[in-house]
C-alpha cells in the first residue's frame, strides 16, 4: 500500500512539474505587446498608413525570427487630447512594454508627460523633432523618452542652407502653432539670418485644419517675400497653398517645404506642375544593409516604397523596442517598461555584434542575444545609437517636388552632428 502511494504521489508529482513547464514555455511564447500611436486621422493622416505597413513588416519578420510581438495601434488623431487617452488606454488597458510614436510633437510631448514617464513606459517617437524632446524637464533623470528621428535642430540648419543657397534673402514662414511648429522656426530663422538672410514675417496657425487661411496668407505677403516657408502638416497646406495659387502669390513668392510639407496628395490635389521644382528637407536613411534589405522586403510585400518620410524610423522602432524586451526576457528578467528601457541602448548602440533589418538579421540578433552577448542593431535609418538624451543623429535628406509620380525625388543628403 506504501509503495502504491509513493509511486502514485510520484506520478503526481511528475505530472504537476510538466504541467507547471508547459505553463512556462506558453508564457515564454505569448507575443509581447508593443503600443503604436499613429496620426489614422487628422492633418497627419497620409502618413500613418504607410507607419503601419512598417510595423506590420517589423512585426511579421520579428515573428519569423522567432520573437512574436503584437502590436497594439492607436489613433491619436494629429491632436493632444486623443493622443494622450489613446497613449492611457495602451498602458493601463493593454499593458504594452513600450509605446512607438507619436508622430507629432505637440503629441509625444503631452503624452509623455502624463502618460509614458509617470507609467514608466519607454515611449520612441519615430517622427517628433521638436528640440524640446531632447531635453523635456519632465524625462530629466527618468530617461523613458527616446526618438529615432533627428531633433529639428539639425533640420532647421539645412533649411537655411536651401534658403541662402537658392538665393532669397527675405522668408516669410507659416507655421502650425505647437513645439514642432515653434522649434522648427527657431532654428530656421538662426540658420538662415546667420547667412544673411532675414524672416520678415512668421504666422502661427492652429493644429486643427481650417476652411480657409486667406486672412493669414494676406498678412505674410504683405511682408513681400521671395519665399515662403511652408512649415505645418498636409491637412492644413493643401488648404492655404491652393488659396496661395489662387492669389498669385506664386508670382513673387517661392515655397520652401519641410518634413511634415513632404507628401504624395498634396501634389495631386494642386496640380504637380504648381509645386514642381520646390524643395524641402526631411530626415534620411544611410546607405547600407539595412536599408537595402528593407527595401527589398517592403516591395516584396507591399509594392514599391513611396517617398514620405519617417517609415524607416517606425521600422526601427519596433524593432528596437522588440530586441530590447528579448534582451531582458533572455536576461531571465520581467518584460516591463523599465527592463525593456533599460536595454534599449544595450541593443542599439555599439560595442556588440553588428546586426541589421530583415528576418536574417534578427534572427542573428536573438541568438546573440540568447547566448548572452551584446549586439549593435544598425538600423534602416541609420546607426540607431541613443545619445544620453535619447536622440540619434540621421542624415537631412534635400528633396523637390515633381511634375510626375511619385511626385517627390531626393536631391541630396547631408550628414550633420548635434
Amino acid at each position: 500500500m506504501k509503495r502504491t502511494l509513493i509511486l502514485v504521489l510520484a506520478v503526481v508529482l511528475t505530472f504537476s512539474v510538466v504541467l507547471m513547464s508547459c505553463k512556462k514555455e506558453g508564457a515564454e511564447a505569448k507575443p509581447v505587446k508593443i503600443g503604436a500611436l499613429v496620426p489614422l486621422t487628422g492633418a497627419l493622416s497620409e502618413f500613418g498608413k504607410g507607419f503601419r505597413l512598417a510595423g506590420d513588416l517589423a512585426a511579421e519578420q520579428l515573428a519569423e525570427a522567432g520573437f512574436p510581438i503584437e502590436i497594439k495601434y492607436a489613433d491619436t488623431e494629429t491632436s493632444a487630447i486623443p493622443g494622450v487617452e489613446a497613449a492611457r488606454t495602451l498602458a493601463d488597458v493593454e499593458k504594452v512594454v513600450a509605446i512607438i510614436g507619436a508622430a507629432a510633437s505637440g503629441v509625444s510631448i503631452p503624452v509623455a508627460e502624463s502618460v509614458s514617464i509617470p507609467k514608466q513606459v519607454p515611449q520612441i517617437s519615430n517622427a517628433s523633432t521638436s528640440p524640446l524632446i531632447s531635453y523635456l524637464p519632465a524625462d530629466q533623470g527618468k530617461d523613458f523618452l527616446f526618438r529615432t528621428a533627428p531633433s529639428d535642430a539639425l533640420q532647421g540648419i539645412v533649411l537655411g542652407q536651401i534658403a541662402a543657397d537658392e538665393g532669397y534673402k527675405a522668408a516669410a514662414v507659416f507655421f502650425i502653432n505647437n513645439p514642432y511648429g515653434q522649434g522648427l522656426l527657431d532654428e530656421f530663422t538662426k540658420s538662415f539670418e546667420a547667412k544673411g538672410g532675414k524672416v520678415v514675417a512668421s504666422t502661427p496657425h492652429d493644429e486643427k485644419p481650417a476652411p480657409t487661411y486667406v486672412t493669414e496668407l494676406r498678412q505674410l505677403m504683405q511682408s513681400n517675400p521671395d519665399v515662403m516657408l511652408a512649415l505645418g502638416y498636409p491637412g492644413q497646406a493643401t488648404v492655404y497653398l491652393k488659396e496661395f495659387f489662387e492669389a498669385g502669390y506664386n508670382k513673387t513668392t517661392a515655397l520652401l517645404f519641410c518634413d511634415g510639407t513632404k507628401s504624395v496628395e498634396m501634389p495631386k490635389a494642386l496640380g504637380a506642375e504648381n509645386l514642381a521644382g520646390f524643395m524641402g528637407t526631411a530626415a534620411g536613411s544611410v546607405s547600407g544593409a539595412s536599408l537595402t534589405v528593407f527595401q527589398e522586403d517592403y516591395k516584396a510585400k507591399y509594392g514599391d516604397l513611396p517617398p514620405l518620410p519617417y517609415m524607416d524610423t517606425f521600422y526601427d522602432g519596433i524593432v528596437i523596442a522588440a530586441l530590447a524586451a528579448a534582451a531582458a526576457q533572455y536576461a531571465g528578467k520581467p518584460v516591463n517598461g523599465v527592463n525593456v528601457r533599460d536595454m534599449l541602448r544595450e541593443v542599439a548602440n555599439p560595442p556588440g555584434e553588428v546586426v541589421i533589418a530583415g528576418v536574417d538579421g534578427l534572427k542573428m540578433a536573438l541568438e546573440q542575444l540568447k547566448d548572452g552577448k551584446d549586439i549593435n542593431y544598425e538600423g534602416v535609418a541609420g546607426s540607431q545609437d541613443f545619445d544620453e538624451n535619447g536622440d540619434v543623429v540621421t542624415p537631412i535628406d534635400i528633396w523637390q517636388y515633381v511634375v510626375n509620380d511619385p511626385y517627390i525625388e531626393t536631391v541630396r543628403s547631408i550628414e550633420l552632428r548635434q
